[in-house]
């Protein structure tokens, strides 16, 4: 027994982080997979994408505002949780905020962040906060000032009375305000106030800190996925967004890649856009193409002119929750050489196989490396075993990182090879799933 423990303790001793490493607030980013974007305020009622700041604040009139029914939509669709524009660039407060005269207030309305609270809280949803910089409203947009203002803001929605925040979510957008000037953001400042308040809150922009966009509004990662970029090579806005989506091997900075798109072709509901809500088919491709490549999914679902998730909108989310959980969660029995070392298989010898005691078909493999010790996978191939005993290979990548979902065709093996071709130091997995594919009932 003594033996057993000593040897253990040398495998945990062995196992030394490499490169940049996840913040205990990146790791619990990462486990939450898929979770829904909400763009909501005037633009819902005046077909706009980009309000003007100029609208009457009565315009935002929804008839039947229910958040627990887009919570209930959320939670029924698999999501984990879900990010509220509370002030987009039209500067109207999905809030009474006492530094704007274009809020909730105004118009009539109740507290819509508050009421998301309560029903995330109720219904055991995370809550994330956007709250976009750029204010074509405020009168004081392109001051000094204006600094302050949105400082004070940020404490307003961050300071407590709206609960614990998962996510919160700056762009770079930066236009004219009412006078015509432009802002110098203060970011560095910004950043120190979500610190401060919500220290387990991760900040989402183009150059982080936490969490980068991934370069494109289509929802997909890079084939090649890498969680590391060189951050002080970035700003919120940066002309290299590019870059972003493959993110750079060897990069000094932990900054995983988030997934945005929406479900419709706009960002905001509009009765004519019902036609362009995307199928099961084409939300199970962009899952494959962000959460399958170790990126997170955020997937705007915007509500209606009465408040509400649209039929239309939900449908599409729970038929894509019936494709995704074709994806058998029971992973096919195998023996693992090497075998597991708490929970982890340590690659010394690069390659790791799984013997299921005759020939078995699979769709699709999940295949996860043990990211609190970095990232460390650049080069892969996935070999089968036929039943004659000859070995071929059926899929070859990159990076794997969070989880990397790999597509097969109905293979048939008795025994499945993983082999890491390149790597940056010793591979450690803490997943290698063999999965079997339903297809989609009718």
């Amino acid at each position: 027994m003594l033996n057993l423990l000593v040897g253990m303790m040398m495998i945990q001793s062995d196992l030394q982080g490499f490169g940049p490493l996840p913040s205990a607030r990146q790791l619990a980013w990462h486990g939450m997979n898929y979770y829904a974007f909400v763009h909501f305020g005037p633009n819902t009622f005046t077909d706009k994408e980009w309000g003007d700041g100029l609208e009457n604040p009565k315009v935002f009139a929804p008839t039947d505002l229910d958040t627990d029914q887009w919570v209930r939509t959320f939670k029924d669709a698999g999501m984990s949780g879900v990010i509220l524009t509370v002030k987009h660039h039209d500067g109207f407060c999905l809030w009474p905020s006492k530094y704007s005269t274009h809020t909730v207030r105004e118009a009539g309305q109740t507290d819509v962040l508050k009421a998301l609270s309560e029903s995330c809280k109720k219904l055991g949803l995370k809550l994330g906060i956007y709250l976009s910089p750029w204010d074509r409203n405020h009168p004081k947009y392109g001051t000094a000032e204006y600094n302050d203002i949105f400082v004070n803001m940020l404490e307003e929605v961050l300071g407590g009375k709206y609960g614990d925040v998962f996510e919160v979510w700056f762009d770079g957008a930066n236009g004219e305000g009412p006078n015509g000037k432009k802002q110098v953001y203060d970011f560095a400042r910004f950043n120190a106030t979500v610190r401060k308040l919500q220290p387990k809150a991760v900040i989402f922009s183009d150059a982080g800190p936490d969490i980068r966009w991934v370069g494109n509004e289509a929802g997909y990662a890079g084939e090649t996925n890498w969680n590391t970029i060189d951050r002080d090579r970035y700003v919120p806005g940066t002309p290299l967004y590019e870059e972003l989506t493959e993110g750079k091997e060897g990069g000094k900075d932990w900054v995983p890649a988030e997934c945005d798109v929406s479900i419709r072709k706009g960002w905001f509901w509009r009765a004519s856009e019902d036609v362009t809500v995307k199928s099961p088919e084409k939300l199970m491709d962009i899952w494959l193409g962000s959460v399958g490549r170790g990126s997170n999914l955020l997937l705007n679902v915007p509500p209606d002119r009465r408040g509400l998730i649209s039929e239309v909108d939900r449908t599409a989310l729970l038929r894509f929750k019936e494709s995704r959980a074709n994806y058998s969660d029971s992973p096919l029995n195998g023996t693992y050489s090497p075998a597991a070392q708490n929970n982890r298989w340590i690659l010394r010898d690069n390659e790791i196989k799984a013997e299921f005691g005759g020939e078995v078909t699979m769709r699709s493999v999940v295949i996860g490396e043990d990211i609190a010790l970095g990232q460390r996978i650049a080069e892969w191939r996935l070999s089968g075993q036929s039943g004659d005993g000859s070995w071929a290979e059926v899929a070859r990548g990159t990076t794997i990182g969070y989880h990397r979902i790999i597509q097969l065709k109905n293979v048939s093996v008795k025994s499945l090879k993983f082999e890491v071709i390149r790597s940056l130091d010793t591979p450690v997995l803490n997943r290698f799933d063999v999965r079997q594919f339903v297809p989609l009932s009718e």
